[in-house]
């Protein structure tokens, strides 16, 4: 879901989305805030946005009466760089995801601005017999309003491996 085989110029980020966002900044209410700017961004344009909801998951106390967990496990604001360099540093995956011979499902948003669609479809592509979704309305996030549709697919996903694995 949402990633790529590593190959050259496959599943890149449109960089430019994020660009006057800045880093991260260090302070709690303006990491969260800056997080909302960003997942709002990544997510597809015109679905729904919850901002409260990706507030308080990203530091601020809400609804739930739990303070936001992403600032709190342990924020690092150099984080996301580090995890961009380990995408680019694994290299081409594709020739290893052709040995792979297990019931696999690809879900990709059409409107993905961190991973472009063309990453799943890569991905779909390299390992043998994988079934490719795109989904209109969807970027880099999992609006709620696909859930019962991911859901779903993700079921009959494991049943197409429980049904494997029994024989």
């Amino acid at each position: 879901m949402m990633s790529t085989t590593g190959e050259p110029g496959v599943g890149e980020a449109d960089f430019s989305v994020f660009a006057e966002l800045g880093g991260p900044p260090q302070d709690r209410e303006a990491f969260v805030e800056w997080q909302v700017r960003a997942l709002r961004r990544a997510a597809a344009p015109g679905s729904a946005f919850d901002a409260a909801a990706a507030a308080e998951r990203s530091g601020r106390s809400g609804r739930s009466g739990r303070s936001g967990r992403v600032f709190d496990r342990g924020y690092d604001a150099l984080g996301m760089q580090r995890q961009g360099l380990a995408v680019i540093a694994t290299g081409d995956r594709t020739a290893r995801l052709r040995s792979l011979r297990l019931p696999t499902l690809v879900l990709h948003g059409a409107a993905d601005v961190v991973c472009d669609a063309s990453g799943g479809r890569a991905t779909a592509a390299a390992v043998p017999g994988a079934e490719l979704v795109i989904l209109e309305g969807m970027g880099h996030a999992l609006p709620q309003d696909l859930w019962p549709e991911l859901a779903t697919r993700i079921a009959a996903l494991v049943h197409r491996a429980e049904s494997c694995s029994s024989r």
